[in-house]
């Protein structure tokens, strides 16, 4: 992933896409900081924790959206949904409904889950599967739902 970024950044330069540019080298500065902060404690940066990095820009640009509308500013908050959509391409495809809730029930069987005191057990097997792929938050309501009901 680290490669298409690099190569993103060249094309955007060349083709002279200033926001593009801004936002992959954003991009490319937090991950160079989750190397700098993994390297502090003696290990390596995972895919994993890249697609991690990548869901919390995405986030932190989703909350300053919803900022901005409220403080009547479209223009940043047009900025802010352009740098998102330009994350976003180097995250893999989501999983339909469907899927999510059919690795919720694969993991409720994997894990021997029976009750709600088991949906920890559940949502970390499905973190270490689904990690940059399933949306966790909407997810944990459908596991409570599997395990109480």
């Amino acid at each position: 992933m680290r490669e298409e970024l690099t190569a993103a950044v060249k094309q955007a330069m060349k083709d002279g896409d200033k926001l593009r540019v801004e936002t992959l080298r954003m991009v490319q500065s937090a991950l160079k900081n989750k190397d700098i902060e993994a390297r502090g404690v003696g290990k390596t940066v995972s895919p994993d924790e890249v697609l991690s990095v990548l869901q919390k820009l995405i986030k932190s640009r989703q909350e300053s959206v919803e900022l901005y509308r409220k403080g009547g500013r479209e223009d940043l908050a047009a900025k802010e949904e352009a740098e998102i959509a330009i994350i976003s391409g180097f995250l893999p495809a989501p999983m339909s409904e469907a899927e999510v809730k059919a690795a919720i029930s694969d993991m409720i069987t994997e894990t021997g889950a029976a009750s709600i005191k088991d949906m920890g057990k559940v949502i970390a097997g499905l973190k270490t599967k689904f990690a940059g792929r399933m949306d966790f938050g909407s997810a944990s309501g459908l596991v409570k739902a599997a395990l109480t009901g």
